[in-house]
């Protein structure tokens, strides 16, 4: 037999017109956010022309724009307030249409317990009751919660499309003054198309995520296309205010286990979902997924207590201090200022957490996204104090530690190639960046990305090897500095003392065409550390394609074959580009660095004079070679 408590919410099934008619003149009415929103009370409030309906405040923490209108037809019914200035209110909040009301999201909990914000109704969207008489707040668990329990009058809107999800979701009927159904289908996204510029870019991404990481996620195509970029990865955790497809896919690849978070372990955490149907029919009843109140999720503490948490947040512009200018508009839910400075504040507080702004160098009119200076745009969000990276199609900047004339050039490495050469003019006349600055325009265009890759050598050392970047100078003066004396007379067969900016910046700049340099990078302290470099010139004066080479390899991770498998690397590099073999002076008592070219995997021709062996290295494949060889 049912329990009679079960079925009493149906007694307080009423239409949406009783409903507006509870409504008075300057009531404030707060609503559902992004998919939870009440679509049918919204649509009935929106085409009523009941006379009591006029100059009320709907309040929204994130406002989507595609049900509730906020364009000037309705300026005498209503007005929006809102706690995020993204999505389709960025508009209308610039030409005054629309209240902002600043805050950091955790705080908005507050705001209205404190009575700093008073709400007269709240329409909140919920799943049909069950046999136990709870329903779900579904989609959007935000402050509905704390919206229900200070507003007088509390109306549920039940929608038999929404998930019925878990963690902090359940309510009573109880709670309730009035029910309407649904006629309505949830608001619904879509998935972001993903070009090839955000292929690249979140795969930089993806380079700087490591295992066991914690991430937030959010809507676009930077996230669509970083969790593809993600799948390979292990026991990531999830911790962040929005639940989407890209992180469904995620979670389904096994690369999500969410077993190293300290924060609800062993679940993902969220307090919305955006995104398709298909979304919708995943999340219901999944115990993967936990939804939480904003308080809970954007608390920076609570953030802080997961290890290895990133916070990583699309940018609408960077400048070459590492100031950045944050999106507005249509598509925009992630990046407003107070739910970033949340975020940074829960990675400075979680052991080995980071931050990254990402982005394309230019924008979809071609505009160059990597600037001089973000002083002329809205939306501006200054930690660079906080900030660990900003990353592009072309590459990542690392800023941790780094003066203001290294994080320009290192910015200026991952603009647009086509951008790079004004950005440098600008840089020096704005004595960002010394007035000698060496900057070969073609580089950029040049620069041999794809043979980017890592290795894992002795005692679980890992080394990335690229190519070089002007912006390695001041790495590269490091690693000189690290040297000892034999060392460098071994390098250099001179016994050179110092290395000033005006040697090093020709050193580090090269056209990637006759001249080739390879540099092996460790990641340490949120920045990187070269620890080896190997190099090719072509020669002039032979009649066949060779080219002089040499390394180095920081004494501290030598004997584990990191010289080696460079000096392989080296060699298919260039085979790739038309060199025909090596040539190469080693001081006759520098035995290591024999041994490295000994293991080459072609003959060598060494001939002793004046102390060092002048070897040539002819790069013949076992077919070639005369017989004898």
């Amino acid at each position: 037999m049912t329990d009679r408590r079960t079925l009493f919410w149906k007694e307080k099934i009423v239409s949406p017109k009783d409903v507006l008619a509870c409504v008075e003149p300057g009531m404030s009415i707060f609503l559902g956010t992004g998919m939870a929103e009440p679509r049918t009370l919204v649509k009935h409030l929106m085409a009523s022309d009941q006379t009591n309906l006029q100059d009320l405040e709907m309040i929204q923490l994130i406002s989507l724009g595609d049900t509730l209108s906020i364009d000037a037809r309705y300026s005498k019914k209503y007005r929006l307030k809102t706690f995020y200035s993204g999505w389709m209110a960025s508009a209308s909040i610039r030409e005054g249409r629309v209240d902002l009301i600043p805050s950091r999201f955790s705080r908005i909990p507050w705001l209205f317990k404190s009575g700093a914000i008073s709400i007269d109704m709240a329409f909140i969207q919920i799943t049909p009751f069950d046999e136990s008489g709870y329903a779900s707040l579904g989609v959007g668990v935000d402050v509905a919660r704390h919206a229900m329990e200070h507003a007088a009058v509390v109306v549920g809107e039940i929608n038999e499309q929404i998930p019925r999800t878990l963690g902090d979701t359940l309510v009573r009927a109880e709670e309730f003054d009035y029910f309407v159904m649904a006629t309505e289908p949830p608001i619904y996204l879509e998935r972001w198309p993903v070009n090839e510029v955000y292929s690249k870019l979140a795969s930089h991404v993806a380079s700087v995520i490591a295992d066991g990481s914690c991430l937030s996620f959010s809507i676009g195509p930077l996230y669509d296309a970083l969790g593809l970029h993600l799948t390979r990865k292990k026991h990531l955790g999830i911790h962040t205010p929005f639940f989407t497809d890209a992180l469904m896919d995620l979670v389904r690849s096994g690369a999500v286990t969410n077993r190293r978070k300290a924060f609800f372990p062993g679940k993902s955490l969220a307090s919305y979902a955006l995104g398709t149907a298909e979304l919708m029919r995943w999340l219901n009843l999944n115990p993967l997924v936990e939804f939480q109140p904003i308080d809970v999720i954007q608390d920076p503490k609570n953030i802080g207590l997961n290890s290895q948490y990133i916070a990583i947040l699309p940018a609408r512009k960077a400048d070459l201090t590492g100031d950045i200018a944050l999106h507005a508009g249509r598509g925009n839910v992630t990046a407003g200022p107070g739910a970033v400075q949340e975020l940074f504040a829960g990675a400075a507080l979680s052991k080995n957490g980071r931050t990254l702004f990402a982005l394309p160098s230019r924008s979809r009119k071609g505009q160059a996204n990597i600037v001089l200076s973000v002083a002329d745009y809205p939306y501006q969000f200054s930690n660079r104090e906080s900030l660990d990276m900003i990353i592009t199609e072309y590459g990542v900047a690392y800023l941790t530690g780094r003066t203001i004339r290294e994080r320009a050039q290192a910015l200026v490495d991952i603009a647009h190639p086509d951008d790079r050469a004004e950005l440098v003019r600008q840089a020096k006349e704005a004595k960002i960046l010394y007035a000698d600055q060496i900057y070969y325009a073609e580089s950029g265009h040049l620069y041999p990305e794809k043979i980017t890759c890592a290795h894992t050598f002795k005692e679980g050392l890992n080394i990335r090897f690229r190519a070089i970047k002007p912006s390695d100078e001041d790495e590269m003066r490091r690693l000189f500095y690290r040297f000892s004396d034999q060392a460098v007379y071994y390098r250099y067969f001179s016994p050179i003392k110092t290395m000033p900016h005006g040697r090093m910046q020709e050193y580090v700049n090269v056209d990637y065409r006759s001249v080739m340099s390879l540099v092996g990078v460790i990641e340490e302290s949120g920045r990187e550390r070269i620890v080896a470099e190997a190099r090719y010139v072509r020669r002039k004066d032979m009649d066949k394609p060779y080219a002089d080479t040499a390394f180095v390899v920081d004494e501290t991770y030598q004997g584990r074959g990191v010289a080696t498998f460079l000096f392989n690397l080296l060699i298919r590099v260039a085979r790739e580009h038309g060199v025909e073999g090596f040539t190469a002076d080693v001081l006759a008592d520098n035995k290591s660095m024999l041994k490295v070219f000994e293991k080459a995997p072609f003959p060598f021709k060494a001939v002793l004079a004046y102390g060092a062996y002048e070897l040539t290295i002819p790069f013949i494949d076992e077919l070639e070679k005369p017989e004898g060889i």
